[in-house]
């Protein structure tokens, strides 16, 4: 298995976590932080997308889904290409509402399925272009890629683990 082979396999991987964590759940419980303080699945999920959208767009070259799609009417936030939740204030992380887990399964698939075209037309080669000179070491593709999934994969396994936490209250 080469390195593209790994990074595919990767991320379709991330769709599976993310429909265990939102499927079946109201927008309410999907809003509902399990500590105050604590970020909801909701805003988790969201987050996630957000870094793979803005991340995968700026490698493509390209608008991010957020801002060409409907997306964000159906989260009551507007298409702000800079907003993707990192250094959310409590405030912020509040205004995150999807309308329910469609919203959410919607547009993650809508991000995973352009990250997976971009994977497919990919070459080893291309990984090692230096995509960010910002950082010493400037970060390559393949940096750059794994530090996403790495990122996605973290914040969906916390979105399972807040829902583990909501079903047990549940009982």
């Amino acid at each position: 298995m080469d390195a593209l082979q790994i990074l595919v396999e990767q991320y379709d991987r991330l769709p599976e976590h993310v429909q265990e964590a939102v499927d079946g759940l109201s927008a309410a419980e999907l809003a509902t932080a399990p500590e105050p303080g604590s970020n909801p699945i909701g805003w988790l999920v969201w987050h996630l997308t957000r870094v793979q959208d803005e991340h995968i767009a700026e490698l493509l070259d390209e608008e991010q889904l957020w801002v060409t799609e409907p997306w964000p009417e159906r989260f009551g936030l507007t298409p702000d290409p800079a907003n993707t939740g990192s250094g959310h204030t409590r405030a912020e992380v509040e205004r995150v509402r999807a309308d329910g887990p469609d919203a959410l399964l919607g547009y993650y698939a809508a991000v995973a399925a352009r990250t997976r075209d971009f994977l497919h037309r990919l070459t080893e080669a291309d990984l090692d272009r230096i995509v960010d000179e910002r950082w010493d070491p400037p970060v390559t593709l393949g940096v750059r890629l794994v530090s996403v999934a790495d990122d996605d994969l973290l914040h969906a396994g916390q979105a399972n683990y807040v829902r583990g936490l909501l079903s047990r209250r549940r009982r």
